[in-house]
């Protein structure tokens, strides 16, 4: 096996428990990784406003990734880059999420817009971001700025029919992608987690093989493909699962530590 001089997690489902907890053990893992000389980053659909949290407790040095990796920001959350989607894209995708009855969020650089306070899953945004939405009437004055557009529902069956047709209205003009199971998001053309992993290996001058990624959704996959090992949650779907070359525990039996062990012991022979 090639020796892994990286590692690129995802958050959501990976990294945090089900209620946004970083555990005990997933902080020591990362910090393991740190002793062994091996570097590690975080990758992720949150805005930067939800990443800042995490930076500290795992001693990141690297850049992270936000907003599926449109945008790459240094550990002191400053923008190194910054992608947004174009105006009309924005424009047929809150369309369509509006056509449909799906609850919409818009985010900028810095800010979290809704037309609904009472949103089914405002609460766990507001957990997640550490921040609450700016409750307005209209998206038209932030159609120019926008990182990321969210259709946010329960209905799971309804959300994979939009990701299918939001894929079709946007074509190459836009990203359509579920993040969750629950969140449907839009985010700029050309960028996701593979092209974040891809700019790391160039980065740090290593090779792609080199890059170790963990994950559990459908937006993971594009990772998966840019590294030389992957591993998938056990609480991934079986797709998600068939494309990783490894499964690991669900994010609530501390996957993601087994994960890294694994990773270290056989960076040890390797």
């Amino acid at each position: 096996m090639t020796r892994i001089a990286l590692v690129v997690s995802d958050v959501d489902g990976t990294l945090v428990t089900g209620d946004k907890t970083l555990t005990e053990a997933a902080r020591a893992a990362a910090h393991r990784l740190h002793d062994a000389g091996v570097g590690f980053t975080i990758i992720s659909s949150r805005p930067t406003m939800g990443m800042r949290f995490l930076v500290e407790p795992l001693g990141i040095t690297l850049p992270v990734g936000a907003f599926n990796g449109s945008a790459i920001i240094d550990p002191h959350m400053n923008p190194i880059e910054q992608h947004l989607i174009p105006p009309s894209a924005v424009e047929r995708g809150l369309k369509l999420l509006d056509d449909l009855g799906i609850d919409i969020w818009l985010f900028t650089q810095d800010q979290w817009f809704t037309r609904n306070a009472e949103g089914e899953y405002v609460p766990r945004e507001k957990r997640t971001v550490r921040a609450d939405p700016t409750i307005i009437s209209d998206f038209t004055p932030y159609l120019t700025n926008t990182c990321k557009v969210v259709g946010s529902s329960s209905d799971a069956g309804l959300l994979r029919r939009c990701e299918t047709a939001m894929r079709k209205a946007l074509g190459a003009d836009a990203t359509a992608a579920r993040s969750q199971t629950y969140y449907l998001d839009i985010t700029p053309p050309g960028f996701n987690k593979g092209t974040f992993v891809a700019g790391m290996a160039r980065r740090l001058g290593i090779a792609p093989g080199a890059i170790a990624t963990i994950g559990d959704m459908d937006n993971d996959l594009a990772m998966f493909a840019a590294s030389g090992l992957s591993f998938a949650m056990g609480n991934a779907s079986d797709e998600v699962k068939r494309h990783a070359k490894r499964v690991t525990a669900s994010n609530e039996e501390e996957g993601f530590a087994k994960a890294i062990g694994a990773i270290l012991r056989e960076n040890e022979t390797a």
